[in-house]
């Protein structure tokens, strides 16, 4: 009973340690579209990218932020250093 108990404990730890870096990772950027100038907040947790196709590229221009909000204040000060449309 004690070894099952003890394997199910270390079970547990070891799926949490592996947990914990992938959830850490999400994060939210800005991009910007190339062929507008339009900065927009993109979340890595969505399936699928943005869609790209001919002259509607984008470059993402921020470093991961962990909010929404901390995304969007950037994407603001973005535009007010005129480095973005909209």
């Amino acid at each position: 009973m004690r070894r099952v108990l003890a394997l199910c404990a270390a079970a547990g730890i070891a799926t949490s340690v592996f947990a914990v870096p992938a959830s850490a990772a999400v994060g939210y950027y800005v991009i910007r579209w190339d062929n507008t100038g339009i900065c927009q907040v993109w979340n890595e947790e969505l399936k699928y990218k943005p869609f790209q196709w001919g002259a509607s590229t984008y470059k993402v221009v921020s470093k991961p932020l962990p909010t929404f909000t901390a995304a969007s204040d950037l994407q603001i000060k973005l535009r007010s250093e005129r480095r973005c449309t909209l």
